[in-house]
């Protein structure tokens, strides 16, 4: 009787539809409620839940952790419409490479080095050789598990998708089978169309638009699979000397007779600007830093600890006060070796003639944003009547002066025409703009630097976090303004890093900059007006 039954289910499931899953003897089954129509539209349907699945899938479950020679990365899939991989290196950047077909983008994540990785690299050198040459064999590990990781996903989502849709066996295994074959296929594109030669023309992001060196010399590869197995190498080898040393910017080759000079600007207690100001340093062999004030946040005695690093930067430091700094602050300035505190004063420091007045304020509070105290009258006398005090001080000067100094840019108005350039700080966002020109005297630039310390703690109160900011300015023997460099570095949490050279056009009528060709663009310096008396914070 059960062989019986048995062979009565099996005869029953050779009759049923196998998309609709409906009794194909029943009467009218073709042209009733199981016709054409609702037999299209449950195709349709499959199909749908099929991609739906997949693409979920993929998202869900495409991605895994592996070692990359010295790193721990992280390998990922997604939907794209025309393939390739994205190679990121935090906080370098990214490289872009055309390396495949089809409906599938590789992304692969290189992990920084923790301390004690970073310490063992130091000690043993040879330890990242080693750990490159196995860098091949980990990316197509980590691509094979990947790949078998993406369709199980991929298929799981679906299966689980269609059952709560369709709540019919038949069609949930239809969908579940969609799904594999539409995976696979996307992957066996991938592989089938997979261009091991695309590592030699990549294209860059982030930094690495202006250090594409880290690759070594990519015309040399064959497109053989082996040398382009060395050419993995020597990436993974090359990225991890970067991380050894601390570097996060390019080595610009130094000109003879060019003067460097660092302008940094409303650190904020931010500890991390020290770190990329010694970077910076130390990579651009910078002659002299310019601090153009804001270096606490509140002037009180404890803050004054902070400006201690100054002494380890072992360059001269030419400072002068923000109204976040107060006279105590100015002094622990003053005590560092190298530290010079200019207050309606002048020095000259590796050629250069730089004039400074501190700012005639101290507004000692946590808010650091340019708009903390309100405008008053009193307020717009103070900082114009520094600006006029600082101009009689250059004019006065026994040596030209080349470079000025003050904190508020609404201070630079009567500077026009005593010197070529002026500095400034405290509005947080960096501006180049042309002061009014006097009649029978030179052309002046004011230069405006964002937060080197991205406005401290309080620059995470915005929608982004405010960007660390500073300039490179590259003088010629005759301690004009040939060129700088705007560096910017992502917010508190952020990690991108942006770079771009401006050459000045004809550096005796004033700074009138160009940016040179690069890749792809990075931060420019936007023109502005002659600055107003603004807010202070």
């Amino acid at each position: 009787m059960d062989g019986q039954r048995d062979e009565r289910h099996d005869d029953a499931d050779d009759r049923d539809d196998p998309v609709t899953g409906d009794d194909r003897t029943r009467p009218g089954w073709w042209a009733g409620a199981a016709g054409p129509l609702r037999r299209l539209g449950l195709v349709v349907a499959v199909l749908a839940v099929a991609l739906a699945g997949a693409v979920l899938g993929v998202l869900a479950g495409g991605q895994v952790s592996t070692d990359i020679g010295p790193f721990r990365a992280n390998l990922s899939i997604s939907p794209a419409r025309d393939g390739g991989t994205t190679v990121d290196i935090p906080p370098l950047g990214a490289l872009l490479l055309d390396s495949h077909s089809g409906p599938t983008h590789l992304t692969v994540r290189l992990g920084a080095l923790d301390q004690g990785r970073t310490e063992a690299l130091i000690d043993d050198p040879a330890s990242i050789s080693r750990a490159s040459q196995s860098a091949v064999e980990d990316v197509r590990s980590g691509v094979m598990r990947l790949g078998l990781r993406t369709l199980g996903a991929s298929v799981l989502v679906t299966l689980i998708l269609a059952g709560l849709i369709f709540r019919n066996v038949r069609r949930t295994a239809w969908a579940g089978g969609l799904a594999l074959l539409v995976t696979a296929s996307s992957l066996g594109t991938a592989a089938a169309t997979l261009r091991p030669q695309a590592i030699e023309e990549p294209r860059y992001e982030g930094l690495l638009v202006n250090a594409p060196a880290i690759v070594g010399d990519a015309r040399r590869i064959a497109n053989d699979y082996t040398k382009y197995a060395e050419q993995l190498q020597r990436l993974v080898g090359n990225v991890s000397q970067l991380y050894t040393t601390v570097s996060a910017l390019p080595l610009l080759e130094p000109t003879p007779g060019t003067t460097r000079v660092l302008h940094v600007s409303d650190m904020h207690l931010n500890p991390t600007g020290w770190q990329l100001i010694r970077t910076v340093v130390e990579q651009f062999g910078i002659d002299v830093v310019i601090d153009t004030g804001d270096i606490t946040d509140w002037g009180s005695e404890p803050e004054a600890s902070f400006v201690g690093s100054i002494g380890v930067l072992k360059k001269p430091y030419v400072f002068i006060r923000g109204n976040h700094d107060s006279g105590k602050t100015a002094a622990a300035v003053a005590r560092q070796p190298n530290a010079i505190v200019l207050n309606n004063t002048t020095t000259t420091v590796a050629g250069l003639t730089i004039a400074g007045i501190g700012d005639p304020r101290f507004t000692p509070d946590k808010n650091t944003s340019p708009a903390g105290s309100g405008l008053t009258q009193q307020v717009a006398d103070q900082v114009i009547g520094a600006g006029n005090q600082l101009a009689v001080t250059i004019r006065n000067s026994p040596r030209p002066v080349n470079i000025a100094l003050v904190h508020d840019p609404a201070s630079a108005g009567p500077l026009a025409g005593t010197c070529p350039l002026v500095l400034a700080g405290h509005t947080h966002a960096r501006q180049v703009s042309k002061l009014p020109e006097t009649p029978g005297q030179q052309p002046t630039t004011l230069m405006v630097e964002g937060s080197t310390g991205g406005a401290g703690l309080r620059g995470l109160e915005g929608e982004k976090p405010t960007p660390l900011s500073m300039s490179v300015l590259y003088f010629d023997q005759q301690k004009m303004l040939q060129a700088y460099d705007t560096i910017t570095v992502g917010g508190t949490g952020q990690a991108q890093v942006n770079l771009e050279r401006r050459l000045v056009e004809n550096p005796n009528a004033g700074v009138s900059a160009t940016p040179t060709p690069t890749p792809s663009g990075g931060v420019p310096a936007t023109q502005a007006p002659t600055p107003t008396p603004t807010p202070t914070g």
